[in-house]
């Protein structure tokens, strides 16, 4: 095995390398002990060590990596330190990489679970997006990376992980080549001709309304945030069907505005341009519906994309106007910059009209949300415990941070309007919360969770596989959430 570069690891406090770190470290003749014993090597947590091998090992260099405290060790620390490791060997010039089965040993996590961590990890740490610039990169991009172990037996289970974590990994770097592109690049007919790749590659079924099919349906919604744009709105709709026997279907629904402006009601010139990622939900899901159809689960589910810009027009909505949502409920427009839940409405009317159950909406929402949980943690909202706790622990599984919010009667007081059935914001005070109170009127008594990712949809720092820009958060947890319906039995679907 021939690598530029050889990735090992250590627990914080260990005196001597043992497994393969321990294998590695004699071959060096004892230079990663020396290296612990100098106080160099401590282990902890994000701790990169660089070993030159001069020709002992069939790798130029060894990476020694941290893996922090035993006792803290999980799938999540794997997938963190094959992201870090694998960016230290490619900032060395490293193009092939060769790593050892973090946690295969002392960490006593299952081989296929860590492959799949370590391939996560090295893809997602990698990520670049480079599409707009013409200078190559100082560093080349790793065009290998090896996972060795030296048990045969567990080579089917390590394959297994790498190939779920490729499709998975592949499905949040779309999601996050999506939300980095462009507004001028990424418009809703964009975002259509995506969803048609898609569904030629994966087998899926497709369907694009045009605004004459929104008028028909009555998507006032869709069309009202539209109306200030050049740009044809469009609404996506890609179907999978794994479980023919079953008329159930999972519904995922991702709000598509790809550029906010805010409208007539104007944001601020300042950071407007991360507005490009405000179609970060439809992304998210779109992502989901490729991993579905590489996966094949035993599953139906429908992923549906209202895609809009919502700007300033002279025909552009605005505050006070009065729009009918597709499910006929009218809506009072207070703020013009409030729209996600306005195409939510629709979206989410059409999957109740379709008997798609149950439901998951993704939307950066609200600025209320980053208010209250910073851009640590994912807003969950729901109107159905046991689906917000399916979708909690496939968070949990994801190493996604979600966190519950209350969905209290008392909040929906804020929503009243004096001239139409609703209005589109609640006030200042728990604004979040009475969004979400908003987007769950149209989902009805249909078990809902409501995703509101717009603290955590950006970066601006680099940690473990999350990289400057999207970070593609949500996929992974709803492809956990995919396969567990999918492995579970039909009366739990």
């Amino acid at each position: 095995m021939d690598a530029d570069a050889l990735i090992v690891n250590l627990f914080e406090g260990v005196a001597q390398p043992g497994g393969a770190a321990g294998v590695v470290d004699r071959a060096l003749d004892g230079a990663i002990t020396q290296l612990i014993t100098a106080g160099e090597i401590k282990g902890k947590t994000g701790e990169l060590t660089l070993v030159h091998s001069l020709g002992k090992i069939p790798a130029s260099r060894v990476i020694v990596a941290g893996l922090g405290k035993e006792s803290q060790f999980n799938v999540d620390a794997i997938r963190r330190v094959s992201a870090e490791a694998s960016r230290f060997a490619r900032s060395r010039g490293a193009r092939r990489v060769a790593t050892i089965v973090h946690g295969g040993g002392a960490g006593g996590i299952d081989a296929e679970r860590a492959a799949q961590a370590i391939t996560e990890g090295a893809i997602l740490g990698l990520y670049r997006f480079r599409r707009h610039m013409s200078k190559e990169p100082e560093n080349g991009d790793v065009q290998e990376t090896l996972i060795v172990e030296r048990d045969e037996a567990k080579r089917s289970q390590l394959e297994k992980g790498c190939a779920m974590g490729t499709v998975v990994a592949g499905a949040v770097a779309s999601a996050r080549d999506m939300i980095n592109e462009p507004a001028n690049f990424m418009t809703p007919g964009t975002m259509a001709d995506i969803a048609r790749d898609l569904a030629r590659d994966g087998g899926l079924g497709l369907t694009v309304l045009e605004r004459a099919q929104m008028r028909e349906l009555g998507m006032g919604g869709l069309l009202g945030v539209s109306q200030g744009s050049h740009q044809d709105p469009k609404f996506i709709v890609l179907s999978y069907r794994g479980d023919p026997g079953s008329e159930k279907a999972l519904g995922l629904v991702g709000k598509g505005i790809t550029f906010d402006s805010g409208g007539i009601s104007l944001k601020p010139s300042e950071d407007m341009g991360d507005m490009k990622g405000d179609m970060a939900g439809g992304a998210t899901v779109m992502a989901v519906m490729r991993a579905v159809g590489r996966l094949k689960p035993a599953v139906n589910v429908t992923a549906i994309v209202p895609a809009t810009e919502n700007l300033p027009g002279g025909s552009a909505l605005k505050p006070g106007d009065v729009i009918t949502a597709m499910s006929g409920k009218t809506i009072e427009i207070i703020s013009t910059d409030a729209e996600g839940r306005l195409v939510l409405a629709d979206a989410l009317s059409y999957a109740v009209k379709n008997g798609l159950a149950p439901l998951v909406d993704v939307a950066t929402l609200t600025g209320a949300v980053r208010v209250a949980l910073g851009d640590v943690t994912v807003g969950l909202f729901s109107n159905n415990e046991e689906f917000a706790g399916r979708v909690m622990a496939a968070a949990a599984e994801a190493g996604e941070r979600m966190w519950q919010m209350p969905m209290f009667e008392e909040y929906r007081e804020q929503n009243k309007s004096d001239v139409a059935d609703i209005k589109n914001t609640g006030g200042r005070y728990g604004g979040a919360i009475t969004a979400a109170q908003f987007v769950g009127e149209f989902a009805g008594d249909v078990p809902w969770v409501h995703l509101d990712i717009a603290g955590t949809s950006l970066t601006g720092k680099e940690k473990g596989h999350v990289v400057k820009g999207a970070t593609g958060g949500g996929v992974r947890t709803l492809i956990n959430l995919v396969m567990g319906l999918a492995a579970a039995p039909a009366q739990g679907r």
